[in-house]
Parts: C-alpha cells; structure tokens; sequence
C-alpha cells in the first residue's frame, strides 16, 4: 500500500527510515537524514532532499553508496527493488551469450573504476544498456563518479514512485 506525503511527515524518524530506507540501496542514513528536512511537500520535494544528501556525503561516502549496487545482469543476491527493477528489462532471463557479455562487461568496469557499472534500468532495454556500458567504460574516474551518483538519484525517484501516492507529482 503507497504512502501518503501527509503520512511520511507525521512519521517518527524510526517509521520514516522504516518506510523509504530502501530507496537508496542499502543505506538507510540517507532516509535519516532526509527526515530532519521534513516537512517535504511532495515526492519531487522528498526527492531533492534526499539527493542532497547523497550530494552533501564525502567522496568515500557516496563510493560506499556506489559499490552497494549490484552488477547488472548477475545472479547474485541482490535487494528486492533491483531485483525486480532488472527483471523488468530482462536481465534475468539473458541468454547464455548476453549472461557472458554483461559478465564481461562487469568485470571490465569494475577493474577500470573500482565500483559497479549503475544505470536506472527503467529508462533502458538491454541493449541500450549494453551500448551505454561501452559509451561510459571510455569516461574519466571523475564523470563516471558523477554519472553514477545521477543514475543512482534516478533509481531512488522511481523507487519513491512505486512506494508513494501522491496526486500532485509527476
């Protein structure tokens, strides 16, 4: 059942952590701090705030929050949302020669940037999910940080989509 804006900001801090700590994966600090910037007007509003929070973590933070993140396509034991974020593009029915690829592909980035490859699978198929791990395997430390910080920000809005309703967003 969706949760109401009204709801989250009548919430104690240990309910709202309860209710949206999954959002970003596996680091419920970031619901924490989000909530002392109630009262958040709508799921735009929850949104940013909680964005600024990850924007607001130092470097090895916002690396930790990164590498929580599984790899895409892996058969490793991953948070319900992402499992059912990658189902819904059919990464968990890869045939054994994209299984391969996407392994590869895994493996590459991670050796190259020390973190996950993370795209917001909702906006993609597999194969533009395929073209942009080659696209981004060719950036900087630097822009790949970003990049994944935004994809990361973006996975976190539709999570917030799917766990509250509210009738004057999106």
């Amino acid at each position: 059942m969706p949760y109401l804006i009204a709801e989250l900001n009548q919430m104690s801090q240990e309910e709202f952590v309860e209710a949206v700590g999954a959002v970003f994966e596996d680091t419920p600090a970031i619901a924490r701090q989000a909530w002392n910037s109630r009262p958040f007007v709508n799921i735009i509003d929850l949104h940013q705030k909680m964005v600024a929070v990850v924007r607001r973590m130092g470097v090895e933070e916002q690396l930790t929050l990164i590498r929580a993140h599984p790899d895409l396509g892996s058969k490793a034991k991953m948070a319900e949302a992402s499992v059912k974020e990658q189902a819904g593009v059919g990464l968990d029915r890869l045939t054994p020669e994209e299984f391969e690829r996407f392994h590869a592909l895994n493996q590459t980035y991670r050796d190259q940037f020390g973190f996950p490859f993370i795209v917001a699978v909702k906006n993609h198929t597999k194969t533009s999910i395929l073209e942009a791990f080659e696209h981004r395997l060719q950036n900087p430390m630097k822009v790949e940080m970003e990049t994944a910080i935004a994809e990361i920000a973006e996975i976190a809005r539709f999570r917030l989509l799917d766990l509250i309703s509210d009738s004057s967003c999106c």
